[in-house]
C-alpha cells in the first residue's frame, strides 16, 4: 500500500507539474500579445506626440493670420469710414451745387407776356433746364475770365 500511495502521489504531482507548464506557456503567450501591444501603443502614443507638435505649430500660423487679419481690417475700416465721411460731406456740397444751379436756372429764364405769347410752348423738362442754365452760367463765367 504504501508503494501505491507513493505512486498516486507522485502522479498527482507529475499532473500539477504539466498543468502548470501548460499554464505558464499560456502565460508566456499572453505576455508576448502585451509586449507586441506595448511596441504598438508606444508608435500610436509617437504618432500622437508628432502630431500635436504639428497642430501646436498650425494653431500658432493662425494666430499670426489672425492678428495680420485684426490689424488690415482695423486699417481698413478707418479708411472706409474716412471715404464715408468724404462722401457725405461731397454729397451735402453737391446738393448745395444743386440748389445753386436750380436757382439760376430759374432766374435765367425769361419773363414770357401772355399777351404776346400766340400759342404755349412746350415746356422744357427740369434737368434739361438745370442743365441748360449751368451752361449759361458756366460761359458767363468763362467770358469774365473765370474758369468755371
Amino acid at each position: 500500500m504504501n508503494h501505491s500511495l507513493g505512486m498516486a502521489i507522485e502522479t498527482l504531482v507529475a499532473i500539477l507539474l504539466m498543468l502548470t507548464i501548460g499554464y505558464c506557456i499560456l502565460l508566456n503567450k499572453r505576455l508576448t500579445r502585451l509586449k507586441a501591444d506595448e511596441h504598438s501603443l508606444k508608435a500610436v502614443i509617437a504618432e500622437l506626440i508628432t502630431a500635436t507638435e504639428i497642430a501646436e505649430r498650425a494653431i500658432g500660423g493662425l494666430k499670426l493670420a489672425v492678428r495680420d487679419v485684426n490689424e488690415n481690417l482695423g486699417s481698413q475700416l478707418a479708411a472706409a469710414t474716412q471715404m464715408s465721411d468724404q462722401l457725405y460731406k461731397q454729397l451735402g456740397e453737391a446738393d448745395n451745387v444743386v440748389r445753386r444751379l436750380s436757382k439760376i436756372a430759374i432766374a435765367a429764364r425769361p419773363v414770357t407776356n401772355p399777351e404776346t405769347v400766340a400759342a404755349p410752348a412746350a415746356k422744357p423738362s427740369s434737368a434739361k433746364a438745370v442743365a441748360a442754365a449751368a451752361e449759361a452760367f458756366s460761359e458767363r463765367r468763362r467770358s469774365n475770365g473765370l474758369a468755371a
